[in-house]
């Protein structure tokens, strides 16, 4: 399995804002340079490595697998997210034939297992 480092990166940046820090004062903490650590929270250029994800998370106040638990949610978080939008801008009718359609596949899907 890869890590999905943009993921990773958000939940940094997701924790750090909660903790009202910024970029600035985390890299310090962590004796890592502003930059790295945008790079990080935006998974442009440079991956995290476990050293440095290890010295985030003690900064933090959270344990590695916050960030890589996330990540193993996300698939699920992502679709619930993805339908609920889908939705939004439906009506009761739309809504109606787009849950008729979604159990139609599901049996299809559950018959070829």
């Amino acid at each position: 399995m890869d890590l999905n480092y943009e993921i990773i990166g958000k939940k940094i940046k997701e924790i750090r804002q909660q903790k009202h820090l910024t970029q600035e004062k985390l890299a310090e903490m962590c004796n890592l340079s502003a930059s790295y650590i945008s790079y990080i929270e935006s998974a442009k250029k440079k991956k995290a490595s476990l050293e440095s994800l290890v010295k985030l998370a003690n900064n933090l106040g959270v344990t590695v697998d916050t960030f890589l638990n996330e990540y193993q949610k996300n698939d699920t978080n992502e679709y619930e997210s993805a339908l609920m939008r889908l939705f939004e801008n439906c009506n009761s009718n739309e809504k109606r034939m787009i849950f008729k359609i979604a159990v139609s596949i599901k049996e299809i899907l559950l018959d070829n297992n």
